[in-house]
């Protein structure tokens, strides 16, 4: 490009040379994918059609993957302390869950109206259940 067309500026050999990679690629999806990027320079141009030919050949590829299976026992240990760490944290869980059902908030300023006295609720008051 530097010899065809000295006299003319840098922006225009990047231009004519980003236009004749893009006209020289033969796969026609390529080609047309990139020619609508609209690419000003020949780096950008082969940048992008290499990412849309990457593309392109890993979703072919991705129909035909068979999954990995795991033949040493490292896999396993992890898997296990994966597990034993799960366990734990819903015992745990399990556990916090439980006592905050048995403990009710209480409000050590409340005043149940019936007896007038301080921390503690209808369900609770000791009066009420003393003279029924």
């Amino acid at each position: 490009m530097s010899l065809a067309y000295a006299k003319s500026s840098m922006d225009v050999r990047e231009s004519l040379a980003a236009q004749y990679f893009v006209d020289a690629i033969r796969d026609e999806d390529t080609q047309h994918s990139t020619r609508l990027m609209d690419t000003k320079d020949l780096k950008s141009a082969l940048a992008y059609s290499m990412k849309y030919e990457a593309a392109k050949t890993v979703s072919k590829t991705l129909r035909h993957v068979r999954p990995i299976e795991i033949e040493n026992n490292a896999g396993k240990e992890e898997n296990d302390k994966f597990e034993s760490l799960l366990n734990k944290l819903e015992k745990l869980f399990n556990s916090s869950v439980a006592g905050k059902k048995n403990t009710h908030r209480r409000n050590p300023n409340v005043t149940y109206w019936r007896c007038n006295k301080k921390g503690h609720l209808q369900r609770e008051c000791q009066e009420i259940t003393s003279n029924q």
